[in-house]
């Protein structure tokens, strides 16, 4: 059987992971990787959520984290969240929040909702790879987001119908970026609001990396300064996707939507139709994990990401070539290199993995166009001080071979 001939067209746009597939080199133990942007897991707070999942199957509670449960989540987990959302300057209720399977399944959810053949999504220049992974599959156009440009809002709309369909929605990793680890300011926020009102499409606030801050003052949401500007989050188009997988531990796959319930509602539909709720039993273990740990578990990671990043922009210093430049991140897990212009990320990962036994993300993967191709994301989150300094210096010395 010929398999490619009865594939809906969308598989065409469906790629592999190529941050997916550099994580298979962690389990090389000659590799130095600073290819997968994931938590450390000796910082997991693995003994409260052994106590939280022992809790979970005791008597008294084993029968609700067993059994089917209802499609927005676990109420308890989402007042939780209420409250975090409310001291973000975003009052809400349960009826705004909807718990799924890690912030990446929001994603996929907002594309499919939104989403028709031909339609644009506008995106940062580079943007996170999960989010066009998510939204390929709604076989979308790409146009580029430049909350500081001078591009009018007429002419996204007359791009966007050139290419066969609308703008729907504006696409951004707000705080400390997954690539670059770049922030949005205040004005770039504004802006990007400013734009979808004249438009009329959504904002999706993808806010993964948000209790992460090191340096410099807290930015209120792109949410906040809607409900500032409107009175209500009811009123607002404005949805943000949080994740407790970069604060308490990625492998359970709980993260959440907030928003208008008008919305929140629509997308219930879809996590129906598509996994009728996220694990209960996990569900009832982030609650119970976050309402003892959350606060001093994230300064925790905060103390220690914070000091691996530093140890990564001094090695940087010391070791890049002259022509090579990169972000120096307030937060989040990453810094974004920028190599001369005649060089190749992927080709110098090759050379890279070959003769230094190291690995990073080339930059490409993160443009919609497959642009910029002198780019390289390195994560600092999973390696220590001493594993740093080697990598920056192996780093220098492919980058100088391939100069």
């Amino acid at each position: 059987m010929n398999w490619e001939n009865i594939f809906a067209t969308r598989m065409g746009r469906m790629k592999a992971s190529e941050i997916r597939e550099l994580l298979k080199l962690l389990d090389q133990p000659d590799i130095i990787s600073f290819a997968g942007g994931i938590p450390d897991p000796a910082l997991f707070p693995t003994e409260a959520f052994q106590d939280a999942m022992t809790d979970a199957l005791s008597p008294q509670n084993s029968s609700a984290a067993l059994q089917y449960s209802v499609s927005e989540g676990y109420g308890p987990l989402r007042d939780w969240i209420v409250e975090q959302m409310e001291a973000l300057g975003i009052p809400c209720t349960r009826d705004n929040v909807l718990i799924t399977s890690g912030s990446q399944q929001a994603l996929d959810y907002l594309g499919k909702m939104m989403l028709s053949p031909g339609d644009t999504a506008l995106v940062t220049w580079p943007t996170y790879m999960g989010a066009l992974g998510a939204f390929n599959a709604y076989e979308p156009t790409y146009d580029r987001l430049m909350p500081g440009g001078n591009r009018s809002a007429d002419d996204y709309a007359k791009t966007a119908e050139a290419a066969g369909g609308r703008v729907k929605f504006a696409y951004a990793s707000v705080d400390f970026a997954n690539p670059t680890g770049e922030t949005l300011d205040l004005t770039a926020r504004e802006n990007i609001l400013d734009l979808a009102e004249v438009l009329d499409i959504a904002v999706i606030e993808d806010s993964a990396y948000q209790t992460l801050r090191y340096d410099g003052d807290p930015i209120p949401p792109m949410l906040a300064l809607e409900i500032a500007r409107k009175g209500s989050i009811e009123e607002c188009r404005t949805l943000y996707c949080g994740s407790f997988s970069k604060s308490l531990a990625p492998g359970l796959r709980v993260g959440w939507v907030c928003g208008a319930a008008s919305v929140i509602s629509q997308l219930v539909l879809m996590k129906q139709a598509a996994d009728l709720h996220s694990a209960t039993l996990n569900q009832m273990a982030i609650n119970s994990v976050a309402r003892s740990v959350f606060s001093d578990h994230t300064a925790k990671l905060r103390r220690t990401y914070s000091a691996r990043r530093n140890t990564m922009l001094d090695a940087l210093a010391e070791h890049m070539p002259e022509g090579v430049t990169w972000t120096k991140p307030e937060g989040g897990m990453f810094v974004w290199l920028t190599l001369p212009k005649q060089m190749d990320g992927a080709a110098l990962l090759k050379s890279a993995l070959e003769t230094q036994k190291l690995a990073f993300v080339p930059g490409q993967a993160f443009y919609a166009d497959r642009s910029n191709a002198n780019t390289l994301r390195l994560s600092f989150s999973l390696a220590d001080d001493e594993k740093i300094k080697e990598g920056m210096k192996r780093l220098g010395a492919a980058i100088r071979a391939q100069m």
